[in-house]
C-alpha cells in the first residue's frame, strides 16, 4: 500500500519524505489556504521534495472550467494528478482527461456506486472519505471493503485512495482490505511509528549500555 501525506505544510512534507514514509502528496483548497502560500508556489515546493504523485485540486464546478484548470495544472509537471470533485460535470471532465492522458483523482466519494461511476469515467484514483463517514455514525472502512470487492469483481484498474484517514486503525484496516493508497495527515503518520514498548525497550537498552565496561 502506498502512503501519501495529506498536507500543505512544507516542513511536514520534508520530514515525512526524509523518513522514507511517503510516496506522494494530496492537497486541497483548505490545506492550501492553511499554508498561507500561493497555490502554484506551494506546488513547486512540493514537487522539489517528493518524486511521486501530487494531487492538485480544481475549484471549478463546470466541465469547461475543470478542463481549463486541469490542463494548466497538468502542464506544470508529469507528477501532477488533477483532483476533480465527484459531480456530473466532474465525471465529464475526467472522461476527457483520461482520453488526453491526464491523471485524475476523483475526490469526495462517499458511496460504492459513486466509486464505480468514477472508475467507468476513467479515474486514476478514487478518494473515499472514511473519516467523514465515521463523523455521521457510518463505518467508513466498510466503504473501502465494498469498493475493493466491486473493483476486483471486474478487474477495474482505478486505484483506491483511502482519504480522510484519522487514526492508525484506519491505516491498518486499509492495508488489510487492500487499499492501493492511503493519505493521512502528518500527525497520523507519526502515530504509526509510536509504541510504548518500543520506548520502554530503547530506554532499557540505553540504561544497560551505561553499565558496559569500556
Amino acid at each position: 500500500m502506498k502512503i501519501f501525506i495529506d498536507t500543505g505544510e512544507i516542513n511536514e512534507i520534508r520530514e515525512a519524505n526524509a523518513l522514507g514514509l511517503i510516496d506522494g502528496v494530496t492537497t486541497n483548497p483548505s490545506l492550501v489556504a492553511k499554508s498561507g502560500k500561493p497555490f502554484r508556489a506551494l506546488l513547486d515546493e512540493i514537487l522539489a521534495i517528493v518524486d511521486g504523485p501530487i494531487s492538485a485540486e480544481v475549484i471549478s464546478t463546470d466541465c469547461d472550467g475543470i478542463l481549463r484548470e486541469g490542463r494548466e495544472l497538468a502542464k506544470i509537471h508529469k507528477n501532477i494528478v488533477v483532483k476533480v470533485p465527484l459531480i456530473p460535470e466532474g465525471l465529464k471532465a475526467v472522461k476527457i482527461f483520461t482520453a488526453e492522458g491526464i491523471a485524475t483523482n476523483v475526490t469526495l466519494c462517499f458511496s460504492a456506486s459513486q466509486a464505480l461511476l468514477a472508475a467507468k469515467a476513467g479515474a486514476t484514483y478514487i478518494s473515499p472519505f472514511v473519516g467523514r463517514l465515521d463523523d455521521i455514525s457510518t463505518e467508513g472502512m466498510t466503504l473501502i471493503e465494498d469498493i475493493r470487492c466491486i473493483y476486483d469483481n471486474y478487474g477495474i484498474e482505478t486505484q483506491i485512495l483511502t482519504a480522510s484517514a484519522r487514526s492508525p486503525m484506519h491505516f491498518v484496516q486499509a492495508a488489510k482490505i487492500g487499499s492501493d493508497v492511503i493519505t493521512a495527515p502528518f500527525g497520523v503518520l507519526m502515530q504509526l511509528l509510536k509504541h510504548p514498548l518500543t520506548d520502554i525497550g530503547l530506554q532499557r537498552f540505553l540504561d544497560d549500555a551505561k553499565k558496559i565496561k569500556s
